[in-house]
């Protein structure tokens, strides 16, 4: 669980301005975040669970819109994530990524093979050299699957598309050992060593 670091100080601000700001420099895409270095001013009771949920002050956040705006400003510098605006940086809780691939597209087979990915938040982008598929085990063995979403920011792929991907993989050469996993852009990522499948 990553989250800003700092003490809170008394003029944090609110969910409310951060979102005002926010949609203020929002409206011509992407806003480029990591160019800004706005001061800190501590962590937000916000949250974003495993699922993609985002909650304030313990309550989720039922607008969609708003997620969406909020997640357009994160930023992860080291292990915390971080609210940003060109005037305020705030820290806020993320329990494991802060994105969730919901779905994705396969098209085209083989190592030609493109895979186009769907987040909760509606970013779409292609797994590739900029975009990689990564694949973390737990001691017993469970897996987490993630993709890069954009900057360092990953998304957890959700259980149905883990278990689809698994269904298109195929066997390649990976660092000299027979891997199985998934072509996407010109480049294969493994899932599981060859040796590890039943």
């Amino acid at each position: 669980m990553a989250k800003g670091n700092g003490a809170q100080k008394l003029d944090l601000p609110s969910a409310e301005s951060i979102a005002a700001s926010a949609s203020e420099v929002a409206k011509g895409g992407l806003p480029p975040v990591e160019k800004w270095n706005p001061p800190f001013c501590g962590d937000l009771d916000m949250r974003i669970a495993r699922d993609g949920t985002w909650f304030y002050l313990g309550t989720p956040i039922g607008r969609a819109g708003l997620v969406k705006l909020f997640s357009s400003i994160i930023r992860k510098d080291g292990d915390d994530y971080f609210l940003v605006t060109p005037v305020e940086k705030v820290g806020i809780t993320v329990e494991d990524a802060p994105f969730v691939a919901i779905d994705f597209d396969a098209v085209g087979d083989g190592n030609a093979q493109k895979l186009r990915f769907e987040t909760h938040v509606g970013d779409r982008f292609i797994a590739g050299p900029e975009n990689p598929i990564r694949v973390e085990y737990s001691q017993d063995g469970e897996p987490s699957p993630y993709v890069l979403v954009r900057r360092n920011l990953e998304a957890l792929i959700d259980r149905k598309s883990f278990y689809r991907l698994v269904d298109i993989g195929a066997h390649a050469e990976h660092e000299g050992e027979d891997w199985f996993g998934v072509w996407s852009g010109g480049a294969f990522f493994p899932i599981i060593h060859g040796s590890d499948l039943p």
